[in-house]
């Protein structure tokens, strides 16, 4: 009773927005309305202080319809008469509306977990990263906690549908998963990842107040916590796991070569088929595989590509033999880019990053390393530094991850769009692989002009992780599109990339579960490289790496077409002056 009540007086809410008055001029009438919508979808996806999201059918066939009336406000606007910085606004407003529908109509809401994690690690993470300062932030906490239950089992419910319908992620993936829901059911309360909030007490609120509210929270967990989670695993140990799909193709699903064709275009921003990003990559592949085997050479290995491949495998030369030694390598690393910074941006974040470990609860199948931004100023960012299996982890790979996931890559194009207060909210918080991922990716290219790569081992690690890319395009389209078995696309990454048998089996595995978000990395850098060798001899001598940079990352997150457009005008601008 009480979902239909919030969902009746939400649209009530959403419908007075709607309703107010815009103004006659083109720009200022369509920021009026970017701005209502935005405001409004934010209602729509956000918890509320006190509680998870609500994810019953009315709750979510209610959000579909309010995207769809926005949708059709944003197609009456005449684009042609906004602004330069108004026509990028509508696109990314009519770009991320598009996604949400489109999950909705392809059912995503079926299948809410990959073969890395699930709604059961978001909403752990969604409540680690809340600012708790006051009594009342505490006591709002709490309340939010009581409900993982509900939250839980509407998740489990859509599941549960799943099954029934054939839409599910596959056996292949799953093996091992429910370790990533054991980790959050402890014995010792106060060793829960929910109840981190209460471990350092604030100022703010007394002695008799602070044992009230860690009691309380202990009490949560033992009676609604640990429940839930414990039903959640016993559905995928006992239910889930041997009902899921026998197949592995997104094709495979009720509408799934329409489905796939839509993953690909919305997470390269890109209008191509499956059969061109399938040659692009094998193009790529045999020009990168000539590169690796130049270094080899110049290496006098003496034996075949596979050889030296399982060489770096197996050789502890090439591996950490701590935890401690592989996070103090990533940390010196990462400042050691950082002085590199200067001499190819003008313009730089004040945001800092500090480097932490994968949380032990999902490093098991969690990749090598990701960049986690800030959510509020008074934050930092954090390059994750995945420490499980150190055995799979080799040095000659950490130079060129640490350029993706920090700096020059993900942290640093995050934080400066973050940070960027003339663009309105939905832009500094926007994120689009192509642009994300292929900036990442050009970042590890970057590497070459900051002299990072200062040993063959360590630019072999650069071109393992470029071939690596480039063999994303091959594999998840040949799994998705083309028929490719798991083990098809185990063999060809093993054969053409020094990642070790377990990165590459997670990665497969990845690919598998979240189909097309693997081509936006090497399509997104190919596009960035091309556009700057398009500046650099049509510009010659007045081109100027550090203004380019401005360019290329002085809008945010932007659709690849966008980025085209950005960078033509760059490029007339200069011949003028």
């Amino acid at each position: 009773m009480r979902n239909m009540v919030t969902i009746t007086v939400l649209l009530a809410m959403l419908a007075g927005c709607a309703a107010a008055p815009l103004s006659t001029d083109p720009d200022q009438r369509f920021t009026q309305l970017a701005e209502q919508i935005w405001q409004a979808a934010t209602r729509l996806t956000e918890s509320e202080p006190e509680r998870l999201p609500d994810m019953s059918p009315a709750a979510l066939s209610a959000r579909q319809q309010q995207r769809l009336e926005w949708q059709q406000q944003l197609s009456q606007v005449n684009v042609q008469k906004l602004s330069e910085q108004n026509q990028i606004n509508h696109a990314i407003l009519q770009y991320r509306l598009a996604n949400q529908i489109d999950e909705y109509r392809f059912n995503a809401h079926l299948m809410p977990l990959t073969s890395e994690s699930g709604f059961h690690t978001s909403v752990a993470m969604l409540l680690q990263r809340s600012g708790l300062r006051q009594s009342a932030d505490f006591e709002n906490y709490l309340q939010k906690l009581a409900t993982v239950p509900v939250y839980m089992q509407q998740q489990t419910d859509w599941m549960r549908q799943g099954l029934l319908t054939g839409i599910t992620q596959p056996k292949a993936v799953l093996a091992g998963f429910e370790q990533s829901i054991s980790s959050y059911i402890t014995e010792d309360m106060t060793a829960s990842v929910f109840y981190r909030p209460f471990l350092t007490k604030p100022d703010t609120i007394n002695d008799e107040k602070w044992q009230q509210l860690q009691a309380r929270a202990q009490q949560l967990i033992i009676d609604e916590v640990n429940p839930a989670y414990q039903a959640f695993y016993d559905f995928m140990v006992q239910q889930y796991i041997p009902g899921a799909r026998s197949t592995i193709a997104a094709s495979a699903l009720p509408d799934g070569a329409e489905f796939y064709q839509n993953r690909l275009e919305h997470y390269t921003t890109l209008e191509l088929t499956p059969r061109q990003v399938h040659d692009t990559g094998l193009a790529e592949v045999k020009r990168i595989r000539a590169e690796m085997q130049a270094i080899i050479d110049k290496l006098e290995f003496t034996g075949s590509f596979a050889d030296f491949i399982q060489f770096l495998r197996t050789d502890p030369q090439f591996y950490p033999q701590s935890e401690q030694e592989l996070m103090r390598y990533a940390a010196w690393l990462s400042k050691k880019a950082d002085a590199e910074l200067p001499r190819l941006f003008k313009t730089l974040p004040r945001t800092p990053y500090g480097v932490v470990p994968v949380p032990a609860e999902i490093a098991p199948k969690y990749t090598t390393g990701r960049y986690a931004g800030a959510s509020r100023d008074d934050q930092a960012g954090f390059y994750w530094v995945n420490t499980y299996a150190l055995n799979r982890r080799p040095l000659y790979e950490m130079p060129a991850l640490t350029l993706h996931e920090a700096v020059p890559g993900h942290h640093l194009q995050i934080s400066l769009a973050r940070e960027q207060a003339s663009l309105p909210d939905y832009r500094r918080s926007f994120y689009t692989s192509a642009f994300g991922e292929g900036w990442g990716l050009y970042a590890e290219y970057l590497g070459l002009e900051m002299g990072f790569y200062d040993d063959p081992y360590a630019d072999f690690g650069r071109l393992t992780y470029e071939m690596w890319r480039a063999a994303r395009l091959v594999v998840d389209t040949g799994m998705h599109s083309m028929g490719w078995s798991r083990q098809q696309a185990i063999d060809f990454l093993a054969a053409n990339t020094a990642l070790s048998i377990h990165n590459v089996t997670t990665e497969i595995d990845r690919y598998i579960s979240w189909p097309a978000q693997a081509l936006s990395y090497k399509l997104g850098e190919l596009t960035i490289r091309r556009l700057r060798n398009e500046a650099e001899q049509q510009l010659g001598d007045k081109f100027d790496i550090r203004g380019f940079h401005d360019v290329v990352l002085s809008n945010g997150s932007v659709p690849l077409a966008v980025l085209e457009r950005q960078v033509a005008a760059y490029i007339a601008a200069e011949l003028a002056n």
